[in-house]
């Protein structure tokens, strides 16, 4: 990676060829649209068609370009030019038709290529909690083997190049949570990317959304670290100032996807002249260029870029349809195949850590959710207060689990807004190399164990003394295991559904009917064997199912004595009431290992859907 630095990366790509298949009609219940996962900016029109044939759209057309080290390449067109597609082609998260690139004159395959390279997205992605110097430390820990102190150093000096010493201590923040601003947070961003010091750094418009000023710091910014490091950096930016296209040296023009200029601004102003086009003189080159792409298609249709052009040995640097693996930078002993910095354990560790700090500062989570399950408990604990252990009292006790089950099921959705942020990081994180999908999966899982043993406790405490359930302490702490275990199976179903859903309204959604379903096939409405056959699945995949029948052994196991006389006869015992549910003590753990189980499932289902939205596959390609 050193001599790599030394020399700096020269990136070519020659005849990148992308289309895009384009549908008449979207799926208006589709909860899993991988193409939102690519968030290509540049939104493909819906043409008319017919029937359902799939019709291709041309996205880029035989896109040749150079971008050389210590200097900032510009890529700038109109609204839909194909410059974000561009920027994903060569970040190697989109995979053309035909395409090739070359590091320093040599092919390079796209594991590679991720390693000295950095890519910042135009949404800031970053948990809004974390402080700034935490971020940056989280994204060295991960990216860097580097020591404790080294670590440290690398961080301030960034954090002192970014120009953030005075908020380091500051919160990220986001749209309802104050923190630094706009473009203090883009410069975190692109810290985050920079902090393993790449050769390459893309940049997808950088300057949206913010002022000229902010705009102007942050390519100012790019200019310094072109120049102090020997980066290469590419950038796409959309109506940029004077001022900022002074620091550029060259730009690309694309208009409809094909290339117009690739040059100086000073070639691009001579082109435009000799094509009989006067600039005015209070627009900028670049705004007129954009403003005048028909024009300059019409009076130069055959115009290629000068460098490519004047350079024969390029037909010789390219092999087009032609997947290329091999080494790059002589003596760099790159190989591709993909190494993380960290084992899986030390990942596992740094993004619980991560976790933990995110998670446990959400206030409106931790604390409205601990008011709730104390109140709940509390409530429960009075309305149910001292059950006799007669037939009404039996009655009771069973409506009293139903309750209980509802209740800690279907309010599950409060961790749902996190899962769907950690998402949109993870997705980036993952493209970047910085760890795999199964410590996050792992790590994810975790962390909210100790605080829903915490809730569980909250919860059990009150309400199973005040209630009079079987008056054991190990009866008891088999009740708070199924307290805990039901909260733990319903996170996992929400750490499932968020992998899956693309939004919170269609999460919640799909959550709430599938709960539903669940509680409807659980046993408690409708008995078993009057369920139809064709519906009887639901019944055994039911998550209520199993902790409804541990908390009957739990508590029915232990009454010894009659519940109810008439005419001097017994009419139910315990026994009786478990054998009427098709229960008995051996259930008692049998339960508990189907609902581990139950939660292995839909942890392991959450990986695999994140594995097939990193990987924009689809199931069937991953398991096949």
């Amino acid at each position: 990676m050193e001599s790599v630095m030394k020399k700096g990366c020269e990136i070519e790509a020659k005849c990148i060829n992308y289309k895009v298949d384009v549908e008449k009609t979207s799926h208006p219940f589709r909860i899993w649209s991988r193409e939102e996962e690519l968030s290509s900016p540049n939104p493909v029109d819906e043409e008319q068609k017919v029937g359902m044939v799939k019709r291709a759209k041309h996205v880029l057309k035989n896109v040749s370009c150079r971008a050389r080290p210590w200097e900032i390449l510009a890529i700038v067109g109109p609204s839909g030019a194909g410059k974000s597609s561009l920027l994903e082609i060569l970040a190697g998260r989109i995979i053309p038709q035909t395409s090739n690139i070359l590091v320093n004159q040599k092919p390079i395959d796209r594991i590679l290529f991720k390693k000295i390279s950095g890519y910042v997205t135009q949404k800031d992605t970053l948990f809004p909690l974390l402080t700034v110097e935490e971020t940056l430390l989280f994204s060295a820990r991960l990216k860097l083997k580097l020591p404790y102190s080294e670590r440290v150093d690398k961080v301030e000096s960034l954090i002192k190049e970014l120009g953030l010493e005075h908020i380091a201590h500051s919160r990220i923040g986001n749209e309802k949570i104050r923190g630094i601003s706009g473009g203090e947070r883009r410069r975190v961003s692109i810290g985050v990317d920079v902090i393993h010091d790449p050769a390459v750094l893309l940049l997808d418009e950088p300057t949206s959304g913010l002022d000229s000023t902010s705009a102007l710091q942050i390519i100012d910014m790019l200019k310094l670290m072109a120049e102090i490091h020997g980066r290469t950096v590419i950038l796409s930016i959309h109506q940029p100032g004077f001022k900022i296209i002074k620091l550029f040296n060259s730009v690309l023009l694309l208009a409809n996807g094909s290339v117009l200029h690739h040059g100086t601004t000073q070639q691009l102003q001579n082109h435009l002249v000799s094509a009989g086009l006067e600039i005015p003189m209070h627009v900028n080159i670049i705004e007129f260029a954009i403003d005048a792409v028909d024009d300059i298609r019409k009076q130069l249709p055959q115009y290629q870029y000068e460098e490519a052009r004047n350079k024969g040995t390029l037909q010789q640097l390219f092999r087009l349809n032609k997947a290329v693996e091999g080494s790059f930078d002589e003596g760099g002993g790159f190989s591709s195949e993909w190494i993380c910095a960290n084992s899986r354990i030390k990942e596992i560790i740094i993004l619980m850590e991560r976790f933990a700090k995110s998670t446990f500062r959400t206030k409106e989570l931790f604390a409205v959710r601990t008011l709730q399950m104390l109140i709940a408990g509390l409530v429960l604990g009075t309305i149910f207060h001292d059950l006799n252990r007669s037939i009404t009292g039996q009655q009771e006790r069973i409506g009293l689990f139903a309750f209980i089950l509802t209740f800690l099921l279907s309010c599950t959705t409060e961790a749902l807004p996190i899962f769907l942020q950690e998402r949109e990081i993870l997705m980036k994180e993952i493209s970047s190399g910085s760890y795999r999908i199964s410590s996050y999966v792992i790590a994810n899982g975790l962390v909210f164990l100790p605080f829903l043993l915490i809730l569980a406790l909250l919860f059990s405490i009150p309400l199973y003394w005040l209630v009079g359930l079987t008056r054991s302490f190990s009866a008891f702490l088999y009740f708070v295991l199924i307290i805990w275990l039901v909260l733990y199976t319903a996170n996992s179903v929400v750490a499932c559904f968020s992998a899956l859903a693309s939004n919170f309204i269609i999460g919640n959604s799909v959550i709430a009917g599938v709960m539903g379903s669940f509680f409807l096939f659980s046993g408690y409405f409708i008995s078993k064997d009057q369920i139809p056959r064709y519906w009887i699945f639901m019944h055994y995949i039911s998550l209520f199912k199993y902790p409804f029948e541990a908390f009957m052994v739990n508590e029915f196991s232990s009454w010894k004595g009659c519940l109810g006389y008439k005419f001097g006869r017994c009419l139910m015992t315990g026994e009786d009431v478990l054998k009427g549910q098709g229960l008995g003590e051996a259930d008692r753990w049998r339960s508990v290992m189907y609902m581990i189980c139950f939660i292995v499932a839909y942890r392991f289902f959450s990986y695999i859907i994140l594995r097939c939205r990193c990987s924009h596959g689809s199931l069937k390609q991953l398991l096949v």
